[in-house]
């Protein structure tokens, strides 16, 4: 694995050994889903406006307070137990969007996404995050992301955001499904 740190996420760079673990969400995408109430993992100087209440890591947002009537974006900091962490915070608010890796193979997916989101929006091709300056990275995530929506305003936004990508809002009941694979 490389040392270099300007390398892109999602593998690409040593995050979760803190050499560094903020990527900031493209501004096309903020652009087409805004706006946002409340950005509860906002940089501490953002290059660009992301909603109109910021908590970043010195307000500890994943504790701090969040108005039910605020409308949430989160693009939650990356990691085996961090993002699911996130994750039920946000299931738990039922109202906003999340931005995370489309690792449906893992049991944090499984349960806060396909377990809890009220529609998922599986984007086309890998992001290019940014750096906390706003430069945009110069290699893509490395692995493919996926919006995820809570509550009703959420689901709206990704079916008229204009993003390509593939939206699913229909859960089939696991009681109702065989297993797959070795039986």
């Amino acid at each position: 694995m490389s040392d270099r740190l300007d390398l892109g996420m999602g593998g690409h760079h040593k995050p979760n050994r803190g050499e560094k673990d903020e990527w900031l969400t493209p501004p096309a995408i903020l652009e087409a889903l805004g706006p946002f109430d409340l950005d509860p993992c906002a940089p501490v100087s953002p290059p660009w406006p992301i909603a109109r209440r910021h908590l970043t890591i010195e307000d500890q947002g994943l504790t701090a307070v969040w108005e039910p009537d605020e409308f949430v974006w989160m693009n939650p900091p990356y990691g085996s137990v961090e993002t699911w962490q996130w994750m039920s915070r946000l299931a738990e608010h039922g109202n906003g969007l999340a931005l995370i890796f489309a690792r449906t193979e893992t049991a944090g997916f499984a349960r806060w996404c396909f377990g809890r989101a009220d529609a998922l929006l599986f984007l086309e091709g890998r992001l290019f995050f940014h750096h906390v300056d706003g430069r945009r990275s110069a290699h893509n995530s490395g692995a493919p992301s996926a919006l995820c929506a809570f509550g009703d305003e959420a689901v709206g936004r990704l079916r008229s955001c204009g993003l390509r990508g593939s939206l699913v809002d229909h859960w089939i009941d696991p009681a109702e499904c065989r297993p797959v694979g070795d039986e």
